[in-house]
């Protein structure tokens, strides 16, 4: 399992198209918005940190949707069945594609966190950059699970679709883009139930020198939970169809 896992981790970081629009985009957008956009004011300290855990939350989301797509992308030619010819195990297969997924989205947090602290002199704490880097990474399982299901039970074409809808719409929701604040009520509340609010929010916590709220780990665990059943079953219908 450990070779093919390598296997796919090298496929996708050497897809250019993955360099370019999933680690290379969130950090232009952090750069562009926290110094074109945001004027000078009392405010723009704390907006820069957390426009930047806003932005490394939005890279690793489009990065552990993206594992499904090239899942749905390796169904379409085949190699899902050719998989089924060698000794490894369905259950292998899939543990692996879930641990890619962990793997791939560590550059878009890493290069997002590096632009807050090289360019825009974020400072923070030693354990606060470390407990940042762990929390994110640890939180965007229920998206890759979420990748995962779209890429087992739809096509190629809809499923790099659906990913990117689900990318965007959740950023924006979530408040990875704009600061909640700014929403309305209703969209407030509504955002505050997102897994992408409460993934960002693990976060903000340690930015703002806290541990995450229990109700923050237990909305992920919850979407987690969610996600998973969601991968397992479209696993069992793709099996049953391929």
């Amino acid at each position: 399992m450990i070779a093919y896992l390598m296997l796919e981790v090298r496929r996708t970081l050497r897809d250019s198209g993955f360099v370019i629009f999933g680690v290379g985009m969130p950090v232009a957008m952090y750069l562009l918005f926290s110094n074109l956009v945001l004027d000078g004011g009392d405010q723009r300290a704390e907006t820069t940190v957390s426009l930047m855990v806003g932005m490394a939350a939005y890279g690793a989301l489009g990065s552990a949707l993206s594992v499904g797509t090239g899942l749905a992308e390796d169904r379409s030619l085949g190699w899902l069945r050719q998989l089924r010819l060698t000794p490894l195990a369905p259950s292998r297969v899939v543990a692996a594609r879930a641990l890619t997924g962990s793997v791939v989205v560590l550059p878009a947090i890493v290069a997002v966190l590096l632009a807050g602290g090289l360019v825009n002199h974020v400072a923070l704490a030693p354990w606060q950059w470390g407990a940042l880097l762990g929390l994110l990474w640890l939180g965007t399982a229920p998206f890759t699970l979420l990748g995962l299901g779209n890429g087992y039970r739809l096509s190629a074409q809809t499923t790099g679709v659906v990913n990117l809808v689900c990318g965007l719409g959740l950023s924006i929701v979530g408040g990875l883009w704009v600061p909640t604040d700014s929403f309305p009520d209703w969209l407030r509340a509504l955002s505050s139930w997102t897994p992408t609010h409460r993934f960002a929010e693990l976060g903000w916590s340690v930015t703002d020198g806290h541990a995450p709220h229990l109700i923050t780990a237990l909305t992920l665990a919850g979407w987690l939970a969610l996600f998973a059943g969601y991968a397992l079953r479209s696993y069992r219908v793709c099996t049953r169809t391929a």
